[in-house]
């Protein structure tokens, strides 16, 4: 199976473009010390577009981005915090 994932090009004054696929599904837990992220084919799929999104050249370091029940993920998932080193 081919997936292809296209990544908007980052602009300093715009921001990240965030790029969800239509049906999008996704939680976060936390249990016995682990950190558990679970999402649908769509998810999944849009979850690996933030992180290729994020890791553009031209995206400073220390840039993140910020997910919770209320911005994407399921209700009652853990905050998710993807940064740049």
């Amino acid at each position: 199976m081919e997936i292809k994932i296209e990544v908007p090009e980052y602009n300093s004054e715009k921001g990240i473009t965030y790029k969800w696929m239509d049906g999008f599904d996704l939680e976060t837990k936390f249990e016995n010390g682990l950190i558990s992220i679970i999402g649908n084919k769509e998810g999944l799929i849009s979850l690996a577009n933030h992180f290729l999104n994020l890791a553009q050249d031209n995206i400073p370091s220390g840039h993140h981005l910020h997910f919770d029940e209320y911005n994407s993920l399921n209700e009652g998932s853990i905050e998710l915090v993807i940064q740049k080193k």
